[in-house]
């Protein structure tokens, strides 16, 4: 029954995860887009896209935050691996230890920027606070808080995820060149 909860579990959270990544493509893509309307109309009209530099900054915290999970579920979030993986030839069951250690520390603060967020999100739609420059361009704070409370709310239930199920062993990646079944 726990089994089957939390593999049901894991499918809507990695689901989740996968979905919230492809929408911070879709935000790269458009930052792309609005990157070289604004280099045409400098360079064409000498007339820049009002609220380029609003939109960069709106769009780089929620990129970050729509793909924090998923790269928590794939296991490419930036740590030092190092001394884990020369521990795991010699004490694997250390090694699981403390990676669930890790992982469990990890939700932890993932939980806490959740928290603090989640009460400035609503703040922040009640209130409809801005940035930008009144009068030129500005666009409101609400969608970011709740991308960065959602985002490590997420990563937090994978982080979860992991140490409750203990799947948390990364493979290191071999180019074709040192892989010794290509001899």
């Amino acid at each position: 029954m726990l089994k089957t909860a939390v593999a049901g579990l894991s499918r809507v959270a990695n689901s989740l995860a996968i979905a919230a990544n492809a929408l911070g493509t879709l935000v790269v893509l458009a930052l792309v887009v609005v990157l070289n309307v604004d280099v045409i109309a400098r360079g064409l009209f000498s007339a820049p896209l009002r609220g380029t530099y609003e939109m960069v900054q709106f769009s780089v915290v929620m990129i970050v935050f729509l793909q924090l999970a998923d790269v928590v579920r794939v296991d490419r979030l930036t740590r030092s691996d190092g001394f884990l993986n020369l521990l795991h030839h010699r004490r694997p069951g250390l090694t699981a230890n403390l990676r669930r250690i890790i992982n469990a520390i990890s939700a932890i603060f993932m939980a806490l920027i959740a928290y603090v967020t989640f009460p400035e999100f609503l703040h922040m739609w009640q209130t409809q606070d801005y940035f930008g420059v009144p009068g030129l361009f500005t666009l409101p704070w609400w969608p970011v808080k709740l991308v960065i409370a959602c985002g490590t709310a997420l990563a937090c239930v994978i982080l979860l995820l992991k140490v409750v199920t203990a799947q948390d062993r990364p493979q290191l990646i071999r180019t074709p060149e040192h892989d010794e079944a290509a001899e």
